[in-house]
């Protein structure tokens, strides 16, 4: 994460909800094949424990049980122009964004551990799609469900390591950060312009 203290973020409670709203990232695995990721949905499970699953075919599948993992979501991001500050000439342009890293250890669940951790993604997924009716499994052959469920592989990453980064200007004067957020959202990046006024 950005070394600046200026940048760090250390609100478990916060970057928890941005998981939760994000809902995918990036799961980092160092492998005897060399380094792997995978790209996944999650759901917590408690306060410090992932669940997720990958495909059973997916390279990294083999590797994940017991090993150290790292985890990251990308919040909204965008690039700073230094002429939105308005602080004269000697200023850089930068990348400000919101990031977690969340490492930990990983775990492989059951069969049963795996259809729970389907259902709650796709719950919670489908709750923000009211007002549709939910997509359920029970609008599927309970056969097909259970064979389809047989080529996946679901496991759970309990968080050990939190590592959070808002960069948004906070080093800067709070007229040169709102002024940056406005060319930032202008250039079309809402989401960082919003953080970059609400730190």
């Amino acid at each position: 994460m950005h070394p600046d203290p200026a940048f760090r973020w250390e609100d478990r409670t916060a970057m928890r909800a941005l998981v939760t709203e994000l809902g995918f990232g990036a799961l980092f695995v160092a492998t005897p094949d060399g380094p792997r990721v995978a790209h996944v949905a999650v759901v917590w499970n408690d306060d410090a424990t992932l669940a997720f699953h990958v495909a059973r075919g997916n390279g990294i599948a083999r590797h994940l049980d017991g090993a150290t993992g790292v985890f990251v979501v990308q919040g909204p991001d965008g690039y700073v122009s230094p002429d939105w500050y308005g602080l004269g000439p000697d200023q850089v342009p930068t990348w400000n964004y919101v990031a977690v890293e969340l490492e930990g250890r990983i775990a492989r669940l059951d069969h049963d551990g795996l259809v729970e951790q389907v259902d709650r993604v796709s719950a919670l997924q489908e709750e923000r799609l009211a007002p549709k009716t939910p997509w359920t499994r029970d609008k599927m052959d309970a056969a097909l469900f259970e064979r389809m469920t047989r080529g996946i592989l679901g496991f759970t990453l309990t968080v050990q390591a939190w590592r959070g980064t808002l960069k948004l200007g906070q080093n800067k004067p709070d007229a040169a950060r709102f002024a940056a957020a406005d060319g930032v959202e202008a250039a079309g990046r809402r989401g960082i312009a919003h953080w970059m006024r609400n730190v």
